[in-house]
């Protein structure tokens, strides 16, 4: 009887050592561009910075995020595309990646405790003409994750890097994901969320050519999982999904803007929703520096929702 017991002990002991997720409390908020003023909250956030601001965008254009950055240039980082370099040569707090990947992030840590992410770039198109969204979380757990990836960047390692610290955060009791790509190969994370879907699938994305992305929706459509899509017909290639979605019977179509509907999100039974700077292609997951969050909570969810409905209010060609 004895032994028995502390078998049991041990078995107890031994499935009650896994980590426990990190849990706090903070502010979530989710804009969109342009019906948001996206410019405004991140010059907010430049402003009431006084210990830090780390920032990794792929394109930066607007004067007054410049300025704002410059007047703050003690306690101000920029990593940008080299691609988009000449827009702040000359500033000594910028930094651009090499030639061989995108830096295609876009973010920013404020004093080591508010994220701002998502799809924005601080550009005169990302900000008044394309379809973007941005969030911003206080977030101590979120904040250290995007730290040491700009910290990574920093240092000249781009298009690889150590795995996220902490990719499942519970914050408000809800849990968020966050991975970086190439390091937490985003594209496995998005398809092992899709094939969790029960309901329903949405999405609204600028660029989508990945094979394994595409055929887990087309399978939980098979199963009975409702989807509708936005692609962005720029992007529109032999490559895309497209067509092979339209083959299927899926209800997908192109938006409407005469910008980019530039958004990376997908929306899984109307609770859970993915973003960032992650397009589904394989140079989003094997060679860019991106990032992506899952967030499982209904209430921000509905706000993507009503954003997909406003993206695909008129659509150019079903």
């Amino acid at each position: 009887m004895l032994k028995k017991q502390l078998l049991v002990l041990i078995i107890i002991a031994f499935f009650g050592c896994g980590k426990q997720l990190p849990a706090e409390n903070g502010f979530i908020n989710v804009y969109f561009c342009p019906r948001d003023d996206c410019e405004d909250k991140l010059l907010f956030l430049i402003e009431m910075s006084n210990k830090s601001i780390d920032c990794a965008f792929f394109d930066i254009d607007l004067e007054k995020v410049i300025m704002a950055l410059e007047e703050k240039q003690d306690i101000a980082r920029l990593v940008i595309d080299n691609n988009n370099f000449d827009k702040v040569n000359g500033l000594n707090f910028v930094k651009k990646d090499d030639d061989r990947q995108l830096s295609h992030n876009k973010f920013c840590v404020f004093d080591k405790k508010v994220v701002l992410t998502g799809s924005w770039n601080p550009t005169v198109r990302g900000t008044f003409h394309n379809n973007n969204n941005m969030i911003i979380i206080k977030s101590k757990f979120l904040s250290k994750n995007y730290e040491d990836e700009f910290e990574e960047l920093w240092q000249g390692k781009f298009g690889a890097g150590r795995k996220v610290k902490d990719p499942i955060v519970v914050f408000n009791g809800f849990e968020i994901e966050n991975y970086f790509c190439p390091e937490d190969n985003c594209e496995e994370k998005l398809v092992k969320a899709l094939m969790k879907a029960n309901n329903s699938i949405k999405f609204m994305v600028f660029s989508f050519t990945s094979d394994d992305v595409g055929d887990a929706i087309i399978k939980k459509a098979e199963e009975g999982v409702k989807v509708e899509g936005v692609f962005e017909k720029f992007q529109n290639s032999r490559w895309s999904e497209y067509e092979k979605m339209k083959e299927n019977s899926l209800k997908v179509v192109f938006d409407n803007n005469k910008g980019f509907m530039h958004h990376k999100v997908f929306i899984i039974d109307e609770k859970v929703t993915v973003t960032g700077s992650y397009n589904p292609t394989r140079n989003g997951n094997e060679k860019n520096d991106e990032n992506m969050l899952i967030i499982h909570d209904k209430n921000l969810t509905a706000s993507f929702l009503e954003e997909f409905e406003f993206v695909r209010s008129q659509p150019i060609q079903s």
